[in-house]
């Protein structure tokens, strides 16, 4: 048997090859956390957790809620729900200059409390609304990076697969971490909209205004096709809040409201129904791999006190509270660059967790600390996920250097709303607070 230290550092190189080679990052962590335990507390310990966590992990009420959401999401995107939110945002900010920018903010917005998936908002949405932009003048790289960044606020806009997942890993309350992202996930959207203003005003050419006239009359008519996203907003959202439905049993009645709302407007038939069913089993099949690989990991930092002895020793350097957080922050912005954001989760907060709750900072706000540098690492490169899903959905042409030219404003705007999170904690606390 090795000692925790070198199996550690065993287990680090051989999982940094992994990831450098293109293996799985699931794959990945579960082989790592087994040769850890191989390495450290022997063969028939570590198979004894290969044959129980996988099960132990996703039998489990709680994460019930992250396929609930997930089908939720396919089956609004199958309603066309985004079309009528672009619509109803066009019809009453498309006069402004820079307001198909801002209409492409507020709309995507509006689908992540639907979606939860950031993927999804950026896919749909370059589809959707990059045509409308460029074809009435918008630059488009503003357009590109517009919408790439706009995706990321399903992070933290309720319901956010990103809080159920921090939540289990954490063992925090999902309820009042879904709560504590809808201020900071509205913030986000109006940075966004506010540094599109400030961009189009400083140099108007990147968002003209377009020669369209749009009555009162239709600004109202537009705001009947968003009926929708509002009810299943309430719904979930209210339930939760007022204690009447659990998180799972939200995402189940999410669910089945976006069914009857598909059902409503027509748009579902036997081949539809398979292919969100399909879509939406995949989704999670993938996020599930990941989950039961970090758990794997986890356990193998857990049983040879790898956690505990890290922790210690960093609050026994007895640092500022908020050189933690930073440190934190650098570790989350460099992994970000390269992994994507459930796999950051499942491997960092099994020891930075224990050390900034321990250094004093409340665990729901850090939370939303977690989602919005999460959300961040969604855009950076050399790895953004949501620039390359921006690049490869869009039916423009468009390089990967114009999206990334495009969102790096919005990255710097990011950063300013992460500055105002950490600075005024209230933000992220009082909503989850008013729920006690």
């Amino acid at each position: 048997m090795l000692d925790p230290g070198t199996a550690g550092a065993i287990v680090a190189i051989v999982l940094a090859f992994m990831l450098a080679v293109g293996v799985h990052i699931g794959v990945a962590l579960g082989l790592g956390g087994l040769l850890g335990m191989f390495l450290s507390i022997g063969a028939p310990a570590a198979f004894g957790q290969l044959a129980t966590v996988p099960f132990s992990t996703t039998n489990s009420f709680t994460l019930a809620v992250i396929p609930l959401f997930i089908l939720m999401g396919s089956l609004a995107t199958q309603a066309a729900i985004t079309s009528d939110l672009y619509r109803a945002a066009y019809c009453w900010l498309g006069r402004l200059r820079g307001g198909l920018a801002m209409a492409t903010t507020l709309a995507s917005a509006a689908f992540g409390a639907a979606s939860g998936s950031t993927v999804v908002n950026a896919a749909v949405f370059t589809r959707m609304a990059l045509p409308e932009m460029t074809k009435f003048g918008y630059d488009k790289r503003l357009s590109a990076g517009c919408i790439a960044a706009s995706g990321t606020l399903a992070s933290l806009i309720p319901p956010s697969i990103l809080m159920v997942v921090y939540a289990v890993i954490t063992d925090q309350s999902i309820a009042r971490l879904l709560m504590a992202g809808l201020l900071p996930g509205l913030l986000s959207a109006a940075m966004f909209m506010l540094g599109i203003y400030v961009m189009v005003r400083r140099k108007p050419s990147l968002g003209p205004i377009p020669d369209v006239r749009i009555s009162w009359r239709e600004r109202f008519e537009s705001l009947y096709g968003i009926w929708g996203i509002v009810v299943l907003f309430f719904i979930i959202m209210g339930g939760i809040y007022s204690g009447i439905v659990t998180p799972t049993y939200a995402g189940a009645v999410g669910a089945f409201g976006a069914f009857l709302i598909v059902l409503a407007k027509r748009r579902m038939n036997r081949t539809t129904l398979i292919e969100t069913i399909k879509d939406a089993t995949v989704t999670t099949s993938v996020i599930f791999i990941i989950v039961v690989g970090g758990m794997l990991f986890a356990r193998f930092l857990t049983y040879t006190g790898l956690v505990a002895n890290v922790s210690d020793f960093l609050l026994s350097l007895e640092l500022n509270a908020y050189l933690y957080l930073l440190a934190f922050t650098v570790i989350y912005l460099i992994l970000g660059m390269l992994i994507e954001p459930i796999a950051i989760m499942v491997m960092t907060l099994p020891v930075m967790f224990p050390t900034l709750v321990g250094a004093g900072f409340d665990p729901v706000w850090l939370g939303v600390i977690a989602v919005k540098l999460a959300e961040i690492s969604l855009i950076t490169p050399p790895v953004g996920l949501n620039v390359y899903v921006v690049r490869s959905a869009s039916p423009i042409p468009l390089t990967l250097e114009d999206v990334f030219s495009g969102v790096f404003p919005f990255i710097l705007i990011d950063v300013i709303t992460l500055i105002l999170l950490i600075a005024f904690p209230a933000i992220s606390l009082v909503v989850p607070n008013m729920m006690m």
